[in-house]
């Protein structure tokens, strides 16, 4: 049964420094929260208009969720309302409120990459990108470091953040930015780094930027309809969408670079499918093709999608996010006709009212298996692909 346990729960404000405003939020009515895999979360909650003062949906504030006396979420209010108030229902007498909040990982991502990190965005005249060649826990660090946190430009850095651990993990690769997003950058290096988680979570007084490699536990983490903790699944044999990637780099016509990344196995099993990507804005020549190659592996990474699997667990007592299994950790899938799948977890989600306690559920699957809509992906995808073109 899933674990029900709302008492568990303390909702807490604090402003952008981590002091906490005001009293803990104790009469709020209904919970939701969403974690997601290197992205940030979505969380809201609702409760009486009087239970939140103004004070505590001041800019800046953040709102903090204890679950069992843990950090669950901790992270900026994004939108303190809507409020409602009628004669009679749920928001008759004060009203309602509605609080709507993110992780600290969206205070990170806000930002794009500086060519130099170190001049204001107006005097960027003198460094085409800024470039890096080591392993990929380190690259996100100093992107992070050197945009967001304690060594960025002081209007640039996010208060209270700090560097934790990831330091010397991955796999080392060479890259390369210019006025990209943030999040976008991470995510890339993550991949190329051999699939790397990154966070940002609140610990003690300080907002504390992580990079970890997540664990296989598909041996000692297993969800199946037999054991009673797994809510639904969907299970879809897929063609990939693309087993060869041609890459072109810098320069024009006939002087321009281009290579050519394939899946042997996936060509194999699935023919020849290509796909095109632009990184013009590479300072890669034919002599050294290292950034075009891994755009290539990224891409194919991306698209290689042979089995798409979206399942829904529920949190137990004795398999329980954040005590046995975390984000991005691989995990087992048993589906009824006997197949046992092992994917990653993408999505925890927690949701708790006061009367009927709490479930907490995690979506485990591929990189396909995303919560968000196939046209939200899309869009991101595009915008992706836009952002190259603006920032040559």
């Amino acid at each position: 049964m899933p674990l029900m346990t709302p008492a568990g729960i303390t909702l807490l404000v604090t402003d952008a420094n981590l002091n906490v405003v005001g009293d803990p939020i104790a009469r709020w009515t209904e919970l939701d929260v969403t974690l997601r895999f290197n992205e940030p979360a979505t969380g809201s909650f609702t409760a009486p208009r009087t239970a939140v003062t103004a004070a505590q949906l001041a800019p800046g504030n953040r709102v903090v969720v204890i679950r069992d006396g843990v950090i669950f979420c901790a992270g900026p209010i994004e939108e303190p309302g809507p409020e409602d108030w009628s004669v009679t229902g749920q928001a008759s007498g004060s009203g309602t409120v509605e609080v709507r909040f993110s992780d600290d990982l969206a205070a990170v991502v806000a930002r794009i990459t500086y060519p130099n990190p170190a001049a204001a965005a107006t005097a960027q005249t003198s460094t085409a990108q800024w470039t890096a060649t080591d392993e990929a826990g380190d690259i996100i660090r100093s992107l992070v470091n050197l945009n967001a946190g304690p060594g960025a430009l002081t209007a640039r850095q996010v208060p209270q953040l700090v560097l934790g651990a990831g330091a010397g993990i991955g796999t080392s690769i060479k890259f390369s930015t210019r006025f990209r997003p943030l999040g976008d950058e991470l995510r890339s290096v993550a991949i190329l780094g051999g699939g790397l988680g990154f966070r940002a979570q609140q610990v003690a007084a300080t907002r504390e930027f992580q990079v970890y490699a997540p664990v296989d536990r598909s041996a000692v983490v297993r969800f199946s309809p037999g054991l009673g903790n797994l809510r639904s699944y969907r299970y879809e044999p897929k063609a990939p969408t693309a087993t060869v990637a041609i890459v072109g780099g810098k320069d024009v016509g006939t002087s321009r670079v281009v290579v050519e990344r394939t899946n042997t196995a996936a060509v194999a099993g699935w023919g020849r499918m290509e796909t095109f990507v632009d990184q013009r804005q590479s300072t890669d020549t034919a002599v050294d093709t290292t950034e075009l190659d891994q755009a290539g592996d990224e891409a194919l990474a991306r698209g290689a999608e042979t089995a798409r699997l979206a399942s829904v667990t529920i949190d137990t007592p004795d398999q329980r996010f954040g005590v046995h299994y975390q984000l991005g950790d691989k995990v087992s899938v048993e589906l009824e006709s006997g197949v046992v799948v092992a994917d990653v977890v993408r999505a925890v989600h927690l949701q708790a009212t006061p009367d009927a306690g709490e479930v907490v559920t995690a979506v485990v699957g591929s990189q396909d298996a995303s919560p968000d809509p196939l046209w939200v992906r899309y869009l991101r995808d595009v915008s992706r692909r836009l952002d190259g073109l603006e920032t040559i």
